[in-house]
């Protein structure tokens, strides 16, 4: 298991001092990424291969957010290996390894000349050693979309969205849906489905299913054809 410490950020908090759960999704990007470059398979190895990990989706269960101030441990492992897809856990521990929270990935390695699927080279497959998946409620990748949504207001996709791969980053897909939630209130899961990656100059047109607790944003666009969608589930 991979792992490094930290601690809670002024700039990291709600209103309620805890950890966002925006937050923690980067948390759980940085760590696969610190232990990525750690073993040299990092952006510039894959880079060389033209090749980079797409985040097919997330699911993140929180027991517990984090305080202002409070030191964390976050930690991260793969646990298999199929084709061109990869699949890794994340956890957020005290440093009494009580979990408050844990997360389940799957990863597409895309050839970013041809925009097809890429098998893991050799050296990758012996650096990333796999380990027993973590015992949690694992849910299904895909998210239904519910009836009668609301259209919200276009987002254009600016420069501030992006990432290494000149795409919309994972996390930002998160950070947008969020913003049609109720104030005030915690997500205890999050699922984000990502169906196919925007770029600079793209437009997001958001729809808002609400329903008992449950949210979910589908960021479509124009023809309604989702980029991503995420849904939470409130506590």
């Amino acid at each position: 298991m991979y792992r490094f410490e930290s601690r809670v950020r002024y700039s990291e908090v709600s209103c309620e001092g805890t950890l966002t759960i925006e937050a923690l999704l980067n948390y759980f990007q940085d760590v696969s990424t610190f232990q990525s470059e750690d073993l040299g398979v990092g952006v510039e190895y894959l880079a060389g291969f033209h090749m980079a990990w797409v985040l097919s989706s997330w699911q993140i269960q929180v027991n517990r957010y984090p305080k202002l101030g409070e030191k964390i441990v976050v930690a991260t492992f793969p646990y298999e290996f199929k084709g061109f897809f990869g699949m890794r856990n994340f956890l957020l521990m005290t440093e009494a390894e009580e979990v408050l929270a844990c997360a389940n990935t799957m990863w597409t390695l895309l050839d970013t000349e041809k925009m097809v699927p890429a098998k893991p080279t050799e050296e990758m497959l012996q650096k990333y050693v796999l380990e027993e998946r973590y015992p949690m409620d694992y849910r299904g990748r895909k998210i239904a979309i519910p009836d009668n949504g609301s259209k919200q207001p276009a987002i254009p996709v600016t420069k501030e969205y992006l990432d290494t791969n000149f795409h919309v980053n994972n996390g930002q897909y998160v950070r947008i849906a969020k913003m049609y939630l109720p104030d005030r209130v915690s997500v205890k899961q999050l699922r984000a489905e990502y169906r196919k990656s925007a770029v600079l100059g793209d437009v997001f047109y958001p729809v808002l299913y609400a329903n008992d607790g449950n949210y979910v944003v589908s960021l479509n666009d124009k023809d309604q054809k989702a980029y991503a969608v995420v849904e939470f589930t409130l506590a």
